[in-house]
């Protein structure tokens, strides 16, 4: 076995220490960038956290439109939680 040092990247997550302020962050936008990219979304809305704790969500906020409706029936919503790759 050989040691390789701290480790930065695994499996699609980046890893970032901050010892001094005793941090660590991990990141999978990479991974998150392939998967939206597949499902032809990379053009969607980016923000910090895909579902904060204490949002609600409603029938309210589902697609109004037909383009909106007929644009979300393109993406398998399943597929796109659980994807594997």
């Amino acid at each position: 076995m050989k040691d390789l040092g701290e480790a930065s990247y695994v499996l699609e997550i980046w890893i970032f220490r901050d010892r001094k302020n005793k941090m660590l962050t991990l990141s999978q936008t990479s991974y998150i960038d392939k998967i939206l990219e597949k499902y032809g979304m990379q053009d969607s809305k980016k923000g910090q956290q895909p579902k904060r704790h204490g949002i609600v969500f409603s029938k309210e906020m589902s697609p109004k439109i037909s383009e909106e409706v007929n644009s979300m029936r393109k993406i398998p919503y399943a597929s796109v939680i659980g994807n594997p790759k």
